[in-house]
């Protein structure tokens, strides 16, 4: 079985406004805030409003991330999650089939 080189990925996506709603109100829940917060053990946490839609590994994207993201990964400030699939579910979003939300530790 040979791997596949991905030269580029295209990281763009759009999501339709109630989608986006309705994740953004289960990524700020704070049942889930506190959740996250207990098992990182944080103090608090804040929801920035940034996704971005995890990318394959590659000499530009190292962190599997797109690059204008990869501050926020360097950063003791931030913490990065992939967004739970049940909330991808009960948002209605199949595309992409995988995201990550941005953190700012407060």
């Amino acid at each position: 079985m040979a791997l596949k080189i991905v030269q580029n990925y295209d990281t763009s996506f759009t999501l339709q406004p109630e989608a986006k709603n309705i994740l953004f109100g289960l990524l700020t829940n704070e049942t889930f805030v506190n959740q996250i917060t207990q098992s990182l053990k944080e103090n608090k946490l804040e929801f920035i409003n940034q996704l971005f839609q995890p990318v394959p590994y590659s000499q530009k994207t190292p962190k599997g991330m797109p690059v204008e993201y990869e501050r926020y990964h360097a950063s003791d400030d931030y913490i990065i999650i992939n967004v739970p699939p049940t909330f991808m579910f009960q948002a209605k979003i199949f595309k992409p089939n995988r995201l990550c939300a941005i953190y700012r530790k407060v």
